[in-house]
């Protein structure tokens, strides 16, 4: 018999199977070794680590795009005085430590405001060649390191200046939380800049400074694995296919003091976006750190893992009588058939054939009885025509499916379900809070660099030449990708216009808590809002410069990986913006949404403050969180919130885990049943369906049809045999055809 063929072969796998699933069960279901820290809790310091790295790459790249531009606008007018380029510079954007406008030709410092920025490290390398101007980070005489950003003022006439501007490399001004801590790290582990630790002079006992030193050496060494970890290229370190941040990240454990374990998140600047790739901020080989004291877990007790052991069991005792049961109904009528059929092709018929009881083998065995007669010469008339079984085979695939589902069901559907009085680490909804006010931030932020933009944009425009404004407003949408359209509106009418059709125009019919904010929204009852930020052009009183801003813009900056849905809403809770597909304008789906957003606009001391709970609902349990919008610029002001939700059912924490490896295990249960039993139907009992009707029909007198084997296996070896049998019977008959025909033939002779 053929190794893979006929009916040993699925019970086998069948066997070898349920084993494997049952060592699985026992081994995944309930396991008394809980991990120390939830991994959720990691990966929830991955996904902090990553936000602080994009807001840092982010704001390295707007400083040097903002000087830039700045050079670019001073360049296209007349020349100004050094003293002026550096004084309209820190009017327009507060982000520099120290600027200077630096003579080319001698050498001279024209102006400089700030912090001092030395000028020894300014070589013909950092002047000249391929990577002339790049920004390069340069370390003090106070071992501080600042990245300086160049740029050059070249006017007709007059020497070449170059303007030098200087910023920290220090932790994005965001919302850390309790206790969380955050640093930046440059190749080789060094800690260029750290946040959230306190100093140690403000502590009031030796047990807490002796916790902050262990905290920050904990920093210093967790630090230097991430920038060894980070070092690898990040196009290499992806998984094909994968989705997510687009740099290297990952997760630390490091060591415990007082029942607390340091874990930590880290994200390299680095990305393997080809666009990301062509930023400053990351082609400085910078790492960012974000860790995180947390609570030990107290190991599961002995009876969770009797669970995985009982359901086991259980599966390995359903599996033996399974495997009786296709043993008994199946494989051993199907071996005796074959042993029968193979008798009778052989010419053994003094014993009668060996009939099974029922079924399709019952069939089968009735109509070898029948040929035997017919091969011995018996009476064929008075053989019995066979047991029509209608049942078959099926009802024993049934009987072991519905065995093996009894095992299925119970373990994918009732063992270890949650419900709403699960058990949530506080430090997912502190989490879910603080990466929604970091969300919050980058939106604000955003919106105030559009308005900065369109201050410097104003500054060029030519109220007196139309054609001259459409230009720069042409250029400057070339450049800025935020806008959808720019138009310069002088008394409510469209003076000049870059771009799309503008959606609304800058009126002074606007609500009248919005009339004097530079940062609109607007388009209700239309498909999308439309979102506005303007500038006066100087000089002009009635002249005003718009940029609407595109909603999918601020939709990109919600999309964050282990936060869920985010969305933006306005002072009445309605939807502006948001990471999935919205409606313009809809509330938020859930009252408790919308109250949460109400709570946190409420001003406590300095202003609203963010907030996050849990919702308990039915069987579900979500952790939601909102942010208004706070800090500075001209967006702070405007009363949006930045509010995002997610089902804890997403979190990897035990009860979840062993919710979801019950389901598993009960799925590949049911795999387990249709791999073997579709198996056993398609190869055996489908075939010896037909077999049983060709057997009858040959049984019946049928000569003429040639039985073929389909499968080289026992039901293969039964067709063969009966082939064997019918051309037997097909000899015989001609034989007895010819005996009778002579008599007559020799008759017709004389």
């Amino acid at each position: 018999m053929p190794l893979l063929g006929g009916i040993r072969p699925p019970i086998a796998l069948l066997c070898l199977l349920i084993l494997a699933l049952a060592g699985l069960t026992a081994k995944v279901l309930g396991p008394a070794g809980e991990p120390a820290v939830p991994k959720a809790v990691l990966s929830s310091q991955k996904h902090f680590a990553q936000d602080g790295a994009i807001a840092l790459r982010a704001s390295i790249d707007e400083r040097v795009t903002d000087l830039n531009r700045t050079a670019a606008a001073l360049k296209a007018g007349e020349p100004a005085d050094p003293e002026r380029v550096l004084s309209d510079l820190s009017n327009t954007y507060q982000k520099w430590t120290g600027t200077t406008v630096l003579d080319l030709e001698s050498g001279k410092v024209l102006a400089a405001r700030g912090e001092t920025i030395p000028l020894a490290w300014l070589d013909k390398d950092v002047l000249t060649g391929e990577n002339a101007l790049t920004p390069r980070m340069v370390r003090l005489k106070t071992g501080d390191v600042r990245l300086m950003t160049m740029a050059l003022l070249d006017w007709k006439d007059r020497p070449q200046q170059l303007l030098i501007a200087s910023n920290s490399l220090s932790v994005p001004a965001i919302n850390l939380g309790p206790f969380r801590s955050m640093a930046v790290v440059a190749r080789g582990g060094e800690v260029l800049a750290t946040a959230g630790f306190e100093r140690a002079e403000a502590l009031n006992s030796d047990a807490e400074r002796s916790e902050l030193s262990f905290l920050q050496k904990q920093m210093t060494r967790l630090s230097e694995q991430a920038a060894t970890e980070t070092e690898q290229d990040p196009v290499s370190a992806r998984e094909p296919g994968s989705r997510g941040y687009p740099g290297v990240s990952g997760t630390l454990l490091g060591d415990s003091y007082n029942g607390r374990i340091a874990t930590a998140g880290y994200a390299s600047l680095a990305s393997a976006d080809p666009e990301q790739r062509k930023s400053v901020g990351a082609g400085l080989g910078l790492t960012v750190v974000a860790m995180l004291p947390v609570v030990q877990e107290q190991a599961v007790g002995q009876e969770r893992e009797l669970y995985g052991l009982v359901a086991a069991g259980v599966l390995v005792v359903f599996g033996l009588v399974a495997a009786a049961l296709l043993w008994m109904a199946v494989q051993r009528p199907l071996l005796g058939l074959f042993l029968e059929s193979r008798r009778l092709a052989r010419g053994d018929l003094t014993r009668p054939v060996a009939v099974p009881r029922w079924g399709e083998a019952a069939r089968i065995g009735a109509a070898l009885e029948r040929l035997r007669a017919q091969l011995s010469g018996g009476d064929v008339e008075s053989q019995a025509s066979g047991r029509k079984g209608r049942l078959g085979l099926r009802v024993p695939l049934a009987l072991t499916a519905a065995l093996l589902l009894l095992w299925c069901v119970p373990v994918g559907l009732l063992l270890n379900r949650t419900d709403a009085s699960v058990s949530v680490p506080s430090t997912m909804v502190n989490d879910q809070r603080d990466r929604t006010d970091l969300v919050a931030d980058r939106v604000r932020r955003a919106l105030n660099e559009a308005q900065a933009d369109l201050v410097s944009i104003s500054r060029l425009i030519d109220a007196d030449d139309p054609d001259a404004t459409t230009g720069v407003l042409d250029d400057a949408l070339r450049k800025h990708t935020r806008y959808g359209s720019l138009y310069v509106v002088d008394e409510g009418d469209v003076v000049a216009r870059a771009g799309a059709e503008p959606d609304s125009t800058w009126s002074e019919e606007e609500d009248e808590e919005e009339t004097d904010s530079l940062v609109r929204v607007s388009g209700e009852g239309g498909k999308k809002p439309v979102i506005q930020a303007g500038a006066p052009v100087p000089d002009h009183k009635d002249m005003t410069l718009v940029g609407e801003v595109r909603v999918e813009f601020l939709n990109s900056l919600l999309n964050r990986p282990g936060l869920g849905e985010v969305r933006v809403v306005d002072t009445k809770a309605r939807t502006i913006a948001a990471s999935d597909g919205f409606l313009a304008f809809e509330d938020l789906p859930r009252e408790s949404l919308t109250d949460l957003v109400r709570a946190g606009s409420v001003r406590v001391g300095a202003g609203p403050v963010e907030n996050g709970l849990l919702i308990r609902e039915g069987r579900s349990v979500t952790v939601a969180a909102a942010a208004p919008f706070s800090g500075g610029g001209v967006a702070a002001d405007i009363g949006w919130t930045v509010v995002s939700w997610q089902n804890a059912k997403h979190f990897e924490i035990a009860p979840y885990e062993r919710e979801d490896r019950s389901v598993l295990a009960g799925m590949l249960g049911l795999a387990l049943i249709v791999v073997c039993l579709g198996w056993i139907h398609l190869v055996v009992v489908r075939p010896l369906r037909a077999l049983a009707s060709s057997a009858e029909k040959l049984a019946d007198g049928d000569l003429k049809t040639v039985l073929y084997p389909r499968y080289h296996d026992e039901v293969g070896a039964v067709v063969r045999s009966l082939e064997l049998v019918r051309q037997q019977l097909q000899a015989r008959r001609q034989n007895q055809s010819r005996r009778s025909a002579e008599p007559r033939l020799g008759a017709g002779g004389r």
